[in-house]
This record gives structure tokens, C-alpha cells and sequence, in this order.
């Protein structure tokens, strides 16, 4: 029987392995949650470079003072990277939710990087 650990892997990778399949090179928004914060990233993965970063660990939001385990620090992060990433000229991209569920935290990060002008 599979782990907890296990079972969420291969989920990550065969969310990840339908992307490169049908994202035509456009780089990967990937997002990582854990109980206390939100990370998200733009990865080029032809180049293997990381274009735009935002978490809820960054100076910016921790200013805020505000908790990072909920929708509104969420949303706040999607935003923050759609801003860093359209500096960097990077408009579309495809969206990697990992192992996570598209709910919640994840689907707030992506509806509010959507609003701030990604598209995906």
C-alpha cells in the first residue's frame, strides 16, 4: 500500500508529465502549499531558470503581518507574482498545481493571478 507521501508524488508527476505534454514550451507557474505558507514560482523549464518568485515568506508580506495559511495571503501572493512575472515579460503561462487539489489556497493564487493579468 501506497504512503500518504507516495500517493501525493505520483500525483505531481502525472500532473506535471501532462503539462510538458501540452504546455508547447510556455513556462510552468508551480505552486507549493504547506500549513503555515504559500510559494509560488514561473519556471522555464528549457532554460531551467526560475523568471518570477512570490511567497508569503517575502519582506513585502510580512509587513502585512497577516497570516499566511489563508485565501487572502493567497490571493495576495498571485498577485504579487503576475506583477514580478509581466516585468519580466512573461504573460502566458501554464498553470502546475502539483499534488494539491485545485481548491482553496491554490484555486484563490490562481484566480488572483488571472485577474493581475497572467493568462492561463
Amino acid at each position: 500500500m501506497l504512503t500518504t507521501n507516495q500517493m501525493f508524488e505520483r500525483r505531481r508527476q502525472r500532473t506535471r508529465t501532462v503539462l510538458r505534454k501540452t504546455g508547447q514550451g510556455r513556462p510552468r507557474l508551480s505552486v507549493h502549499r504547506s500549513s503555515k505558507h504559500i510559494r509560488a514560482q514561473i519556471i522555464d523549464d528549457v532554460r531551467g531558470i526560475t523568471l518570477a518568485a512570490a511567497s508569503t515568506l517575502d519582506p513585502d508580506f510580512r509587513k502585512l503581518g497577516k497570516s499566511g495559511a489563508d485565501v487572502d495571503a493567497a490571493s495576495f501572493v498571485g498577485t504579487q507574482l503576475a506583477e514580478r512575472a509581466q516585468k519580466n515579460g512573461v504573460k502566458d503561462v501554464v498553470f502546475d498545481r502539483g499534488g494539491f487539489m485545485f481548491h482553496g489556497r491554490v484555486k484563490a493564487l490562481a484566480d488572483a493571478a488571472r485577474e493581475a493579468g497572467l493568462e492561463f
